[in-house]
C-alpha cells in the first residue's frame, strides 16, 4: 500500500469507480477524486492490467487545462480535486483495466478502473445493409459465409418477383388462348 501524503486520511490519495461501462461508438467519462495537497501535480490515465507496464494514454500539464491525445482527454479540476477522463468513439477493444494516477517522486499514486464496452445493438435493417455491402464489396474468388437463402436479393426474387412474373405470364396465355369451337371438316 502507498503511504499517505500530508493531510491525507486514507492510504489511497486518489480514488475512482471500480467499474464503468460504455456503449460501443459512444463516449465514456470517468471521474477520479484526489486528496488535498496534490492539486498541482500531474495526473495521468493509463491502460493495462499491470500498472508497472501500463501505457500512459494522456497526462495533464499540472494545470487545469484539458489535454487531449487521440480519442482520450483528461482535465484536472484542481478546485474540486477531480480528474475527468473522457474516452471517445469507444471500440470493443477498449475494454481493459485502466488507472487514474498522480505523478510523484517514487511510486505514483494510482487507482484501478475496470472499463467494459457494450456492443452496439444492430437493427435488422443495419444488418441487411451491412451484409449486402459486404457481399457486393467482396473481391472476386472469395467466398462469403452467407448462404443463397439468406440473401435479400434471393428472397425478393422468390417471394415477390417470381410470383409476379408467373402471374403476368398466366394472364397473357389466358387472354391469347383460342376460344373457338373445334373445326369440323366439311366436304365440298
Amino acid at each position: 500500500m502507498d503511504s499517505c501524503f500530508p493531510g491525507s486520511s486514507t492510504a489511497y490519495p486518489i480514488i475512482g469507480p471500480a467499474r464503468v461501462s460504455g456503449m460501443e461508438r459512444d463516449s465514456l467519462s470517468v471521474r477520479c477524486r484526489y486528496d488535498s495537497g496534490w492539486e498541482t501535480y500531474r495526473k495521468w490515465w493509463c491502460q493495462g492490467a499491470d500498472w508497472n507496464s501500463c501505457k500512459i494514454l494522456v497526462i495533464t500539464t499540472g494545470s487545469e487545462q484539458e489535454v487531449k491525445k487521440d480519442r482520450v482527454s483528461i482535465r484536472d479540476d484542481q478546485e474540486n480535486r477531480i480528474i475527468t477522463v473522457t474516452m471517445e468513439k469507444l471500440r470493443r477493444g477498449d475494454a481493459d483495466t485502466y488507472w487514474c494516477g498522480i505523478e510523484r517522486i517514487g511510486a505514483d499514486h494510482r487507482f484501478p478502473v475496470e472499463v467494459t464496452i457494450d456492443p452496439v445493438r444492430t437493427t435488422t435493417l443495419e444488418f441487411t445493409l451491412a451484409t449486402t455491402e459486404k457481399t457486393v464489396s467482396s473481391p472476386p474468388g472469395t467466398h462469403t459465409s452467407r448462404s443463397l437463402l439468406s440473401s435479400i436479393h434471393f428472397l425478393l426474387l422468390v417471394f415477390l418477383k417470381l410470383p409476379l412474373l408467373l402471374g403476368m405470364l398466366s394472364a397473357v396465355l389466358w387472354v391469347n388462348w383460342p376460344l373457338r369451337a373445334p373445326r369440323v371438316e366439311t366436304e365440298a
